[in-house]
């Protein structure tokens, strides 16, 4: 009766540890600085596509980036922004295509591939925040102002979900 038993509860013991720990769940990860801790994470539902968006520091007015998730990679599409400053582009370049409309300078048609975007949270005005599907989760709500993340996709098991902070939520 006792091996019956056993016979029963190891291969459910061993498929419960499976599901457990099995990385299934697609999510843009937000990691303390470069070493894989998870923050936060972002489920990612129907859209492959989010933008970040943040005041910029010199120039106080917004910027948009769009990326859309390929491949386990982060390819950035469109960069939108008020004002030429320091550290914003003042054409595109190659393929991409520089357009002004409405006050605002646009460059699309970008096809920059990253593995992982490095961040700083802003600590005074850049309220980054993360859009995605219709919705606006400011970061600051969910980390530190100051910290470094990494922003990466990746796929998280039931046990990273448990052990990060879902910002959806």
């Amino acid at each position: 009766m006792i091996r019956k038993i056993g016979l029963l509860f190891v291969p459910l013991l061993l498929f419960s540890g499976f599901l457990f720990f099995f990385p299934y769940r697609p999510v843009i990860a937000f990691s303390f600085e470069n070493t894989n801790e998870l923050l936060a994470y972002l489920p990612i539902q129907t859209s492959r596509s989010f933008q970040i968006q943040y005041t910029h520091s010199i120039h106080l007015t917004d910027v948009v980036e769009t990326y859309q998730l390929k491949d386990e990679q982060i390819v950035q599409t469109e960069l939108q922004y008020e004002q030429f400053a320091i550290g914003m582009p003042s054409n595109a370049e190659g393929e991409e295509i520089f357009i002004k409309k409405n006050g605002k300078y646009f460059i699309t048609n970008m096809n920059r591939v990253f593995p992982f975007i490095d961040l700083r949270i802003g600590q005074v005005k850049a309220e980054h925040q993360i859009n995605y599907e219709g919705q606006v989760y400011r970061l600051s709500d969910h980390l530190s102002s100051g910290a470094w993340v990494r922003i990466q996709p990746k796929r998280l098991s039931l046990w990273q979900q448990l052990k990060g902070v879902n910002i959806d939520e």
